[in-house]
């Protein structure tokens, strides 16, 4: 008996009643939806808030530092509320946190106070990590182990769609006509100046109302569902003598590169579809009403990728062989970006959407396995991994102040070398 058939039964047998597994998936599939339009809306909000608040680019990135960091800052505790909760009842608990967070760009907006943007972002963030604690576990153990990353794809799929139609509306909204304002404001003296920032900060207040009650409405169906209960503290026989002497999550150095690697991976993931606008405009010349699209074509390339994992994982490709071929990817287009000028470099930037696709599919079930009662605490290092979103991109804002936004692009490489070298060997380490 494997540990995802004792997971299996422990959701009272979801492969026994598929209307029951089809309406989990479906749940959590919605989930992944609202995820991937919260989280992509940073694409926009960079540039947006840049403009806005009369930012630099180092300023400008603490817009991802601030929304990734509460991924460090709250996975443990994340893993706490779930054991007191169990995972229907904490992923309520994450959609209301999140709606606290879109309300705070209210008064964040009324006053146009940057640092209220930025704690709104990580309330936000908080919400976030305690869905993500929940759910990305839920979909892995949900089926068995060696499809576990199809699972995700199709998870990644809702996500992707959410993100690639998150920046076009929000964009469309907040920055109409940015580059003639951005032209106008140089001939403005303080008082014009501070007049038309303003109106630019109200442009969200709108949007983020919405987001806040369509959020409350998602909690309140999700803790009425009958989405099913999964007991990750049983293990079957295998796993519970193989973690006999284990004491401490420390003890398995596959989890721990796997949260190395899931570092990096979230941190060049979050570059490809954040800094992409602002490298189109600002390194490559390409107006903001063009550029607003690119970060939506990174998302595209994330949903192409996961429909080919969906294909071939597992039946013609393993799920670490996908993992390689996504890390190699990687380090071709990073640095063809990095060579090349124009629409070339930026779509480089673009694709990097089809090189990461698989590899957080990849990468979370051959962390956790063999995981046992650690699996909890484990998908919480995963989960903190997150702040690699938060980190790496700020690293990037200050390379592209102190060299450029193009050759800044370097900090990628050694992030998917790292990833290459788990997929080929990491992962296998048990001792």
């Amino acid at each position: 008996m494997t540990n995802s058939s004792v997971s299996r039964e422990s959701v009272k047998s979801p492969a026994a009643t598929n209307a029951n597994y089809m309406r989990s998936i479906i749940i959590i599939g919605a989930l992944f939806f609202i995820f991937g339009f919260v989280t992509w809306l940073n694409s926009v909000l960079i540039p947006y808030l840049k403009i806005a608040c009369e930012l630099n680019n180092f300023e400008s990135y603490l817009v991802a530092f601030a929304f990734y960091i509460s991924y460090l800052v709250m996975a443990i505790p994340s893993a706490w509320v779930l054991k007191a909760t169990g995972f229907k009842k904490g992923m309520s608990v994450g959609l209301l946190i999140m709606a606290v967070g879109c309300l705070i760009f209210i008064p964040a907006a009324t006053s146009r106070t940057y640092v209220l943007f930025l704690l709104g972002l990580f309330v936000q963030g908080t919400g976030l990590a305690i869905l993500q604690t929940a759910s990305n576990p839920y979909i892995t153990i949900l089926g068995p182990r060696e499809s576990g990353a199809k699972r995700i794809s199709i998870m990644g799929i809702c996500n992707k769609v959410a993100g690639a139609i998150a920046p076009i509306i929000l964009g469309s909204i907040v920055l109409s006509e940015a580059d003639t304002l951005v032209n106008r404001l140089n001939g403005m003296d303080a008082v014009q100046k501070a007049t038309e920032l303003n109106e630019l900060a109200s442009r969200v207040i709108t949007p983020y109302i919405i987001m806040t009650v369509i959020l409350l409405i998602l909690a309140v169906l999700i803790y009425f569902s009958g989405l099913p209960e999964i007991d990750t503290d049983k293990e079957d026989e295998t796993v519970a003598v193989a973690n006999t002497n284990k004491t401490s999550i420390l003890q398995f150095p596959h989890l721990i590169m796997g949260t190395l690697a899931m570092f990096l991976y979230v941190g060049v993931e979050v570059m490809a579809g954040d800094t992409v606008i602002s490298y189109a405009n600002n390194a490559q010349g390409i107006p903001l009403d063009t550029a607003k699209f690119f970060t939506s074509c990174t998302l595209v390339a994330m949903i192409v990728g996961y429909i080919i994992g969906i294909l071939t994982i597992p039946k013609y490709i393993k799920q670490e062989k996908a993992l390689q071929i996504s890390a190699v990817l990687g380090v071709i287009l990073s640095v063809v970006a990095i060579f090349t000028d124009g629409y070339v470099s930026v779509l480089c930037v673009s694709l990097l959407g089809l090189a990461n696709a698989l590899v957080f599919p990849a990468i979370w079930p051959l962390a956790i396995a063999d995981l046992g009662r650690f699996t909890k605490i484990g998908s919480s290092f995963l989960i903190m991994a997150l702040a690699g979103g938060a980190l790496i991109p700020l690293a990037y804002g200050r390379l592209a102040d102190v060299l450029d936004l193009q050759q800044a692009y370097w900090i990628m490489v050694p992030c998917y070398l790292f990833i290459w070298y788990y997929a080929v060997s990491g992962h296998k380490a048990r001792a």
